[in-house]
């Protein structure tokens, strides 16, 4: 799914990673974890074609995105990955149903083809009765539940997750984490997930530990 190979970045001086070579399976649900500082965003942003490193290879669906223009590169990314934040970035002046809609117009979905993939998203979410409310009329939970909606609109390859429950309470926490999990076994999702949570790192399927831009190990659970 994704194949990483001596994945060197610096910026100027600075040394963020060093020959990192990283495997992700499809249908994984896979933990990045380490300290402030040990490259571990700068790694998800080369994974979601969000940044080039300077050396190493990048194969993401089985493409090489370092062959692709810029222009197809963005589409690449529309279509192939989703992306969940720590704040949900949804966009207030929009519904619930009409953030998840806006990839899918993006990727040059019809009205009608757009509504039904996000109504039925909606529904997976337990979120049909929110499909017209705005952000500022949402929960934090539902708010992050609708922005993972909307990360799988596309039907990508991979979802990945930049501390995703990082602004969430226990509970809703407990929830968002659940729903990776029936995600992955309901549609066959991918995830990668950046977090501090050592509760989420604890139920992945492997754990990837960073230091200092290096892989150091791996575990399961």
């Amino acid at each position: 799914m994704i194949h990483l190979t001596n994945i060197e970045k610096s910026f100027g001086s600075l040394e963020v990673l060093k020959g990192i070579d990283l495997e992700i399976n499809k249908g994984e649900v896979v933990s990045i974890v380490g300290p402030s500082g040990a490259g571990k965003t700068t790694l998800l942003q080369i994974m979601g074609t969000l940044d080039r490193p300077d050396s190493g290879k990048v194969i993401v669906d089985g493409v090489d995105v370092s062959t692709l223009s810029q222009k197809k590169l963005s589409d690449f990314r529309n279509q192939h990955v989703g992306f969940v934040f720590q704040f949900h970035q949804l966009l207030p002046e929009f519904t619930a149903l009409e953030n998840i809609m806006i990839p899918a117009f993006i990727a040059g979905k019809s009205q009608k083809e757009a509504k039904r993939r996000a109504l039925e998203l909606l529904d997976f979410m337990g979120l049909t009765e929110r499909a017209e409310h705005k952000p500022n009329e949402l929960s934090g939970g539902e708010k992050q539940r609708v922005a993972v909606a909307r990360a799988l609109v596309n039907n990508p390859a991979v979802i990945l997750a930049d501390e995703p429950s990082g602004s969430l309470d226990t509970k809703n926490k407990g929830e968002l984490h659940q729903l990776f999990f029936d995600l992955r076994d309901k549609f066959g999702q991918t995830f990668v997930i950046v977090t501090h949570d050592e509760q989420l790192a604890s139920i992945t399927d492997r754990t990837i530990h960073m230091k200092d831009g290096r892989i150091l190990e791996e575990g399961g659970i």
